[in-house]
């Protein structure tokens, strides 16, 4: 498996609260993880850095013969939440502050994604793009009840408005999704810098051309700065086809 890690303060920030980072072990698994901190003053990027620190102590840690991966997740989330919540009430500067959190496990060709906040992963084909995870979005509570459509929620003035974020609460329960690689296939995972600016099919376009792996996440920043930028933007792209990094 090959992977590019990209993160990028944007156009318009001068702090990147985005943290994005992939970890592999001598026993071939992979944990990448994107995380996306807010709150406080320029407390964000310290929740996401926390959450990022904590994730490879406990992956360094981790024995998959003891505990399966979905209890491992869940324990590690919650771990991290709890910490992030410490961390905020003791700090001048911190209160309130949190994450997105989004951590993906990878062992050969089959993962578990495990997902809180507005942070999302892609898989994409060649002949499609699929949004693996859900916005834990106040929007999608409005689709959900039916009282906005698809193309309203585009616009929403409260788009941003999350519903569930890691260190804000007392407990987390975050949704699982087990996955799998397909033939000549891609995992994005992103935070909203990306997805709010750039297309699903323009993202497509982009992974399936002739550029090497890393000219391609070069290429998703570049395009969502060229877009605006206003926010952080960073991602990981997970590679099943051996090509040129």
């Amino acid at each position: 498996m090959e992977f590019v890690v990209k993160t990028d303060v944007g156009m318009r920030r001068t702090v990147n609260e985005d943290r994005a980072d992939v970890f592999v072990r001598s026993d071939g698994r992979i944990l990448a993880i994107v995380a996306d901190g807010m709150g406080g003053h320029n407390a964000g990027d310290v929740a996401s850095e926390i959450a990022i620190t904590e994730f490879k102590r406990y992956f360094a840690a981790y024995n998959p013969s003891i505990v399966k991966p979905k209890d491992w997740l869940t324990y590690t989330f919650q771990s991290i939440n709890q910490s992030i919540a410490k961390h905020s009430s003791t700090n001048v500067g911190c209160e309130g502050m949190g994450t997105t959190l989004i951590a993906g496990l990878f062992d050969s060709n089959k993962g578990i994604i495990a997902h809180i906040g507005d942070s999302r992963v892609y898989q994409l084909t060649p002949t499609k793009l699929d949004q693996i995870t859900r916005d834990h979005s106040y929007v999608n509570v409005l689709l959900d009840s039916g009282e906005i459509n698809e193309e309203q929620a585009k616009i929403h003035p409260k788009k941003n408005v999350l519903m569930k974020a890691v260190g804000t609460e007392t407990t987390i329960h975050p949704d699982f999704y087990e996955v799998e690689f397909q033939p000549n296939s891609y995992f994005l995972f992103c935070t909203d810098g990306l997805s709010n600016k750039l297309s699903e099919p323009f993202i497509h376009t982009i992974l399936y051309s002739e550029k090497p792996l890393q000219e391609k996440g070069t290429a998703l920043v570049d395009e969502a700065n060229r877009a605006g930028g206003e926010d952080n933007i960073s991602l990981i792209l997970l590679s099943n086809n051996d090509e040129e990094v």
